[in-house]
């Protein structure tokens, strides 16, 4: 009976060598998650239980269990390279063309392969949610999964302006400007200053805004102080031509604190303007919200239009949400998804298939889908990677264990060796 409590003692303390050998040996292993070998007590079993008496027949292993503590998340600088900064996996396929060949990995270390796919070293394709639109304002569809394709990019489309927002400073010692408005006669206007707006194909025009200062208003008994400035507004494509016609001359009110007045929400309506292309007329509209009439020299203080020029993919952008973009030369961006996470009740449960990736199994309960930040969900980290969980230093010590386990399992075999020879030898 010896013989087979001291093997099972054997054979346990050789599993642990051999578990904690994996984990040395996957020390550098990404997204590698470490096991330890659980042990459970054996005794023979009777009709009449076991006694109190009875030594126990030894040893069994239990489980070796895979311990999903965080690992060190280590910067990388590639864009593709994504860490889990908490609970969940990323959410793979197997073979890139069935989407139901579904497993599961720590493992952020992508690429695009040669059909445009973000994929693992392994040919495994990074799955994503499908985005609703153009913006990631648009939203992304949670229960749709695809594969991230940056064959779908295409070129960075171009996009009509819709709206300049303009903030300026208008000099209240300016004099009135009584003559009529040309905008190619310097003196009938007292600032100008221009932004480029583009059109539906993505060609650039110039739109340049004229400011007249008009005469002040004195306070009445029922009147605040106010002062007008007539605003015209010229769009050109050659800056050696005429300009074109006023797209819509308007006025700025300031009131007396040099704040603007109206139009009260800031805009002012464009005309359309005609491009004389295929492309499309521009309407835009005009925001001077936060201009001012103080007395200082004038200033432009924000411009901004949300045109864009044609561009080229230039990269690939991934948020802390898991939101995956296409980056253009234009300083456009359009999603290319979400990156689908997964969790489980009991991870521990799930099938070990090797390549650092995990499958579900009945002990690992129903796969649980969610967003990076949300619910239990950790957050995704671009450009980075999450280390092995090992402690070297705890293997270490965890290796000397076993190998003295191991030596006094032997020992005990050869004591009971010695035991036998001792019966065996008396006359």
């Amino acid at each position: 009976m010896g013989f087979a409590t001291a093997l099972s003692g054997l054979n346990a303390a050789a599993n642990n060598l051999s578990v904690t050998g994996n984990n040395i040996a996957n020390a550098n292993t990404t997204g590698f998650k470490e096991s330890r070998s659980e042990f459970a007590d054996v005794y023979a079993s009777s009709i009449g239980g076991v006694s109190k008496t009875q030594p126990g027949s030894g040893v069994r292993i239990a489980e070796v269990a895979q311990q999903f503590n965080q690992g060190t998340l280590d910067l990388t600088g590639n864009n593709l390279d994504m860490a889990i900064n908490g609970e969940g996996f990323f959410t793979l396929a197997d073979n890139p063309a069935d989407l139901n060949s579904l497993v599961y990995s720590r493992a952020g270390a992508f690429e695009v392969n040669k059909d445009g796919l973000v994929t693992n070293a392994q040919g495994q394709a990074l799955l994503a949610y499908k985005p609703n639109g153009t913006t990631a304002a648009d939203g992304f569809s949670t229960g749709v999964l695809t594969p991230v394709s940056l064959n779908n990019t295409g070129a960075g489309l171009p996009v009509s302006t819709t709206k300049v927002a303009l903030s300026v400073n208008l000099d209240a010692s300016n004099p009135a400007i009584t003559t009529a408005f040309n905008p190619l006669d310097s003196s009938t206007y007292t600032k100008q200053t221009s932004a480029t707006i583009y059109d539906s194909l993505g060609a650039s025009h110039k739109l340049t805004t004229y400011f007249v200062a008009g005469a002040a208003t004195p306070a009445t008994a029922s009147t605040p102080a106010t002062r007008n400035w007539a605003v015209h507004h010229y769009v050109t494509d050659n800056p050696l031509a005429p300009v074109s016609v006023d797209t819509a001359p308007t006025t700025l009110t300031f009131d007396s604190t040099g704040k603007l007045a109206t139009p009260a929400n800031g805009q002012v309506s464009l005309a359309p303007y005609v491009t004389g292309t295929s492309a499309a007329n521009i309407v835009t509209k005009m925001d001077y919200t936060g201009s001012t009439q103080l007395s200082s020299p004038f200033s432009v203080d924000a411009l901004r239009q949300d045109g864009l020029a044609a561009g080229k993919l230039t990269g690939i952008d991934i948020d802390d949400a898991g939101g995956i973009f296409a980056r253009f030369s234009n300083g456009g961006s359009t999603p290319l998804g979400k990156v689908a996470l997964t969790r489980f009740a009991n991870p521990q449960g799930l099938a070990k298939l090797g390549d650092t990736t995990w499958g579900q199994s009945p002990a690992s309960g129903t796969p649980i889908a969610g967003e990076a930040g949300i619910g239990s969900f950790g957050s995704i980290q671009s450009g980075a990677l999450e280390q092995s969980n090992v402690d070297l230093s705890k293997q270490l010590v965890n290796l000397i264990v076993a190998q003295q386990t191991y030596q006094a399992n032997s020992q005990t075999i050869s004591t009971e060796n010695s035991i036998i020879q001792t019966i065996l030898n008396i006359r």
